[in-house]
């Protein structure tokens, strides 16, 4: 690792790679062997009756879903795809026919693809790694916990494998896709719709926590995916300490969404996933990326000039001014200069006169600089703004349909349904 004259640590090699805590002791490298397909699919665990308990896995994890904070709908959803996951079994290559690409980024390339034998469409990523079979083998091992992450708002896992030098990780395809892509065709995502996303993303981070002591590292609006059905999931978490340390020293990334401790290289927990979500919620709410954040002329273009007012623009930092003049939009920022701004300049705000205040309270505590004075997941939970969404009937699966010109679902179970289909983006 090296630091450079803004005190931002970055691995050597990479402008841009993943930042991550460390995650485990040096290792020695076993002989290199011929590499060959290591598989880890299907459920984790067969529909054989356990001598102990006298119980099936499927009874098992049924189980364990009661303990869960789902309402019947959404258990039914993920009792359905357990029970369409037990019964594919092992995953390799040739059980794949290709329908096409979702999206690329975080170094590797999302795929439609569907299940030859079962029919199930399924979002398949695939992730080309420069290292020896040993640590790829490693990988495969520490995916293996994402069998355990049944939840209504984790993306489900069908199994990984590898062959042919690339990693595949196969998931639940959300017919919606990411919030990014949403963004894009939408222009900005109302504030009720916001609230409900919100409220699913932080039940998802406190079930990642508090049930596989899991923070994500990855909060972003690609790694939020919601379908035609109105669920809402989140992907791409750190869950393989190896494979993120792989990918930070192999590929570049964005580092945009990541918060002004991790930047600077210091430690940070969970408190740096809500400083993601803060940012990624400001972003989503008024249409851009806010960093450097958008001046009147630019929120008046957006919003219109009756709503935006001189004094409702967020404060230019004088070494730091965005104006571009003779366009609507902030001058684009060279990588350092951004994260240089992450860590020494004021966090963005959503401007007033828009949003309600209880909206703009809850961003601002999500971004606040000091980590520890950064809203905690429990009280965000518990949050004046959270509460009245969750209390309110959004329509997100007729939001979501209508933004991306999809079909509504003919079944309530549609997500894990063969023909359906649950998202992934980036």
């Amino acid at each position: 690792m090296s630091k450079n004259k803004l005190n931002l640590t970055l691995p050597s090699g990479a402008i841009e790679a993943s930042q991550t805590t460390p995650t485990s002791q040096p290792t020695v490298d076993p002989p290199v062997v011929p590499e060959k397909k290591v598989t880890i699919s299907g459920s984790g665990c067969s529909n054989r009756r356990s001598t102990l308990t006298g119980k099936t896995s499927i009874e098992v994890l049924q189980e364990r879903l009661e303990e869960l904070e789902m309402d019947d709908t959404q258990r039914k959803r993920m009792e359905y795809f357990l029970v369409q996951k037990e019964k594919i079994g092992e995953l390799s290559d040739d059980d794949f026919e290709k329908l096409g690409e979702l999206g690329a980024g975080n170094g590797g390339v999302v795929m439609k693809v569907r299940h030859r034998s079962s029919g199930l469409i399924m979002a398949r990523k695939l992730i080309h790694l420069e290292v020896k079979p040993a640590i790829k083998k490693q990988i495969i091992r520490e995916l293996k916990v994402l069998h355990e992450c049944n939840f209504a708002h984790i993306v489900g896992f069908y199994g990984a494998f590898y062959s042919d030098g690339e990693i595949s990780i196969c998931m639940e395809y959300m017919d919606g896709g990411s919030l990014d892509l949403i963004l894009k065709k939408a222009g900005k995502i109302p504030e009720p719709i916001l609230g409900k996303i919100t409220s699913a993303v932080l039940k998802g981070l406190s079930y990642l926590r508090d049930k596989h002591a899991i923070m994500h590292r990855d909060v972003k609006p690609s790694n939020i995916l919601v379908n035609s059905g109105g669920e809402i999931k989140i992907c791409d978490f750190g869950v393989s300490g190896q494979l993120i340390d792989s990918m930070a020293n192999s590929f570049v990334g964005t580092r945009s969404y990541m918060s002004p401790e991790r930047l600077q290289g210091t430690h940070y927990s969970v408190q740096s996933d809500i400083w993601s979500l803060g940012l990624s919620l400001v972003e989503m709410a008024i249409g851009m990326y806010p960093i450097p954040p958008p001046d009147a002329k630019t929120l008046a273009a957006i919003f219109g000039p009756k709503r935006i007012e001189n004094g409702d623009a967020p404060p230019q930092s004088p070494t730091h001014s965005n104006f571009q003049q003779g366009t609507n939009g902030p001058r684009p920022m060279a990588i350092f200069e951004l994260l240089d701004y992450i860590v020494n300049e004021p966090p963005p705000k959503l401007p007033s006169g828009i949003f309600s205040d209880a909206f703009k309270d809850f961003v601002d505590s999500c971004l606040k600089k000091n980590p520890s004075e950064r809203a905690d997941l429990k009280t965000l939970m518990n949050h004046e703004w959270i509460r009245k969404a969750e209390s309110e009937n959004v329509d997100i699966a007729g939001w979501v349909c209508k933004t991306m010109d999809l079909v509504p679902p003919s079944t309530p179970l549609h997500s894990a349904a063969p023909n359906f289909g649950g998202a992934s983006g980036k």
